[in-house]
């Protein structure tokens, strides 16, 4: 599914999505389960002394090389990029991806280690602890954030645009403000359901396995859930039904953008076309659900390679 060529907004849109058949497509299309607790062979696992902590780090690929920052969402992982890393380094990149503070690994790391400590996850607490990864090397960057992290990515480019030599949002929320009000089916309710009851919602659906995925997969986010603090998944969900208006700022920006979804994401493919046309972004659209990182990896890597080289 491709949209036309070339907005008025400056979004080029033809060339991307789920009706190109290629190498990539067969690949994703032979895709076995695997155990997502074993990082990919060749990546180092780290850790990072960021603002807010200590932040699990997986890294693949010849430091020397220009930096690929890959940074998961809420109830995520730097492990929801397994399956992308060996392609991104093999093509002559340095790809990094960390837990965010409250997750997983990182889970030790929060508003309590602030200076001076603060009670709640909010926007600057993950918008400093990103940029500080962007500054402990090479710039710029190529930076993708999945889902919630696409905000957070959104604000640390407001603040330093000259750390970015791209940006990537996938399976982003595609509206600011209440950004659940446009999700399929429930985004009437959401505005009703305070942080804790929407966080309690959101694990209890992965849980039960309604957007169904493979039994490894189901496995490692079950496991993944034992450590990942649940007051974090909480502020972040009512982080998101405030999210601040970045798109003006992305607009006036010259540095290659994507948006990557997947055609049947929790928010319409609607609002996501709309997005991309605002900040002047390309689209790209694979037959998968709100994790083509996952399920469409080779695509993703594809694309990401295709807006790599328009840089400079």
């Amino acid at each position: 599914m491709t949209s036309g060529s070339s907005t008025d907004s400056g979004a080029e849109l033809e060339g991307f999505g789920s009706s190109a058949v290629d190498e990539a497509t067969l690949r994703d299309a032979a895709l076995q389960d695997i155990d997502w607790t074993i990082p990919p062979e060749g990546s180092v696992v780290s850790l990072f002394d960021a603002p807010s902590g200590a932040l699990r780090m997986m890294s693949m690929g010849d430091a020397g090389n220009p930096r690929v920052l890959l940074v998961p969402g809420v109830t995520g992982s730097k492990e929801d990029f397994t399956l992308m890393l060996p392609g991104l380094a093999a093509a002559g990149f340095h790809v990094q991806s960390y837990d965010l503070a409250g997750q997983y690994e990182s889970a030790a790391a929060g508003p309590h280690n602030l200076q001076p400590p603060r009670d709640h996850y909010d926007y600057d607490l993950f918008v400093q602890d990103l940029l500080s990864v962007l500054e402990a090397g090479s710039a710029p960057v190529h930076v993708l954030g999945y889902s919630f992290a696409a905000t957070v990515a959104q604000l640390a480019f407001v603040a330093r645009p000259e750390l970015f030599a791209s940006l990537t949002f996938l399976s982003a929320p595609p509206q600011p403000g209440q950004g659940f009000r446009g999700v399929s089916r429930i985004g009437w309710f959401s505005g009703l359901a305070n942080g804790r009851v929407g966080a309690a919602l959101m694990i209890w659906g992965v849980k039960r396995n309604f957007v169904t995925v493979s039994p490894g997969r189901l496995r490692f986010v079950k496991h993944r859930f034992a450590y990942t603090k649940i007051e974090a998944v909480r502020d972040v969900i009512e982080l998101m039904k405030r999210a601040p208006d970045s798109r003006a700022a992305l607009a006036a920006s010259p540095i290659p953008k994507l948006v990557a979804v997947g055609e049947h994401d929790l928010w319409p493919l609607r609002l996501h076309s709309e997005f991309a046309r605002e900040i002047g972004a390309q689209l790209a659209v694979y037959r998968a659900g709100h994790s083509p990182c996952e399920t469409s990896p080779n695509q993703l890597n594809r694309d990401l390679l295709a807006l790599f080289s328009r840089v400079g």
